[in-house]
């Protein structure tokens, strides 16, 4: 969630409709998937309001295990998000990451309740996807995407077969003020989140209205979201949910700490849609 304590510290001093301060989006290229290797297409679908939006898909070899969604961060766009779930696709899954409205090639303005917006009509495209199933689709959303990923499932009824967060925080206001609590200076003001800081669409507000096994990944050294806010959405998630404990960074899991993670997450998931990982390539 990159530049999220820029933000925060700028919304303390705006007080009023600072929400939209938690979007950095890019517009250009940061990197090309084909360079890595990977096979995709660019997906062009329509947000629930008619906004254009991009997306890519990343096929498995062969049918798929099930169908990734992958909810990205705050900062840049999915040009620079994608490694952390396009892997996936090299062990049978498919992969859809797309941008919201504002970043990169998707049109519009980033606005909070537009995003969730996005995050709905994601969910519903993912369904369209060659070999997508309503029964296998994972939801997965790393730092402000899984917010996003958690206020799209919560609100408009979503089941998914799991659903995976990263760094996600409790809510809007309660992270804005615990970044505000970290340093003495800004410690006093830790009070104005609770009125510049739109409360909408808080994955507290509908955490409990998740109906899937849920993962909860966080560190508890992570520079950018603290981890007392993941350890609180973990708390307020119904069973059955799971929490695992990366020794450092944000959104490090699938990434830095890849080695350790990413073979535990295809366990778990092997676990939930019965059937053999395929043989690696």
């Amino acid at each position: 969630m990159r530049e999220l304590r820029a933000a925060v510290l700028l919304a303390a001093g705006t007080l009023g409709g600072c929400t939209h301060l938690f979007f950095q989006p890019t517009r250009h290229i940061h990197s090309d998937p084909a360079e890595l290797g990977y096979r995709y297409e660019a997906i062009k679908f329509e947000s629930l309001d008619g906004t254009p939006l991009t997306g890519m898909f990343f096929p498995p070899d062969g049918e798929p295990r099930a169908t990734v969604v992958h909810f990205h961060g705050n900062g840049q766009n999915m040009t620079s998000h994608y490694p952390y779930a396009a892997w996936l696709a090299r062990e049978g899954y498919n992969v859809f990451v797309f941008d919201y409205r504002g970043y990169g090639a998707s049109g519009g303005r980033a606005t909070l309740d537009g995003v969730v917006t996005d995050g709905k009509a994601a969910l519903a495209h993912a369904l369209k996807l060659p070999g997508a199933s309503p029964e296998k689709i994972i939801v997965m959303g790393q730092s402000l995407g899984g917010a996003v990923a958690v206020a799209s499932v919560g609100e408009s009824g979503f089941k998914p077969l799991a659903l995976i967060l990263e760094g996600t925080f409790h809510s809007y206001r309660g992270v804005g003020a615990a970044v505000l609590r970290e340093r003495w200076l800004t410690w006093p003001f830790s009070w104005i989140p609770q009125l510049g800081v739109n409360g909408r669409h808080s994955p507290a507000d509908n955490i409990g209205k998740v109906d899937c096994p849920t993962v909860f990944i966080h560190s508890e050294k992570d520079p950018t979201v603290p981890y007392s806010q993941g350890r609180k959405l973990f708390k307020s998630a119904p069973e059955p949910k799971f929490f695992w404990n990366t020794p450092s960074g944000h959104i490090d899991a699938f990434g830095a700490h890849g080695e350790k993670f990413r073979p535990l997450l295809l366990d778990f998931l092997s676990g939930l849609t019965l059937s053999p990982l395929p043989p690696p390539r």
